[in-house]
């Protein structure tokens, strides 16, 4: 069961990345996939036409970590301990990247996702990644 609706994640989002506001939005959030969306902008453009490695890293932990907030509350201190992403296919320029992340499992102590990224109106991925987040322990004074 999700703790989060779109409108929700997407201001508690603001309030604990500020840097990345306006970057990426939520499309979909359900118990089994959320689609998130990287805003095309010539800043995650490298030489050549492309996106970036960087720009699409970015989009897979935020969609990860979106994703496991959105089943376990708001433990803004869930960070990032692993990461794998292949770089597929060349994404085109000038769309918005979208993520596809399914939480393939969650612990108490990890959230393990899995995510493809594609470029808007493709059908084959651009790049696949997993990600594992460490939850940080409960405390016993602030109930989930």
């Amino acid at each position: 069961m999700l703790t989060f609706t779109i409108p929700q994640m997407e201001s508690y989002l603001s309030e604990v990345f500020p840097q990345v506001a306006g970057q990426f939005a939520i499309d979909h959030m359900d118990d089994t996939l959320l689609v998130m969306r990287l805003h095309h902008d010539e800043r995650h453009l490298r030489p050549g036409g492309t996106v970036s490695g960087p720009a699409m890293f970015s989009l897979a932990d935020v969609a990860a970590y979106v994703a496991t907030m959105a089943r376990i509350g708001p433990e803004a201190l869930t960070v990032t301990t692993h990461c794998s992403i292949d770089f597929m296919r060349k994404p085109e320029a000038g769309v918005d990247i979208l993520a596809h992340a399914r939480v393939l499992k969650l612990g108490r102590t990890l959230s393990v996702t899995d995510v493809l990224l594609y470029a808007e109106g493709g059908t084959e991925p651009v790049a696949h990644a997993s990600l594992t987040y460490a939850i940080p322990p409960q405390r016993k004074t602030s109930p989930r």
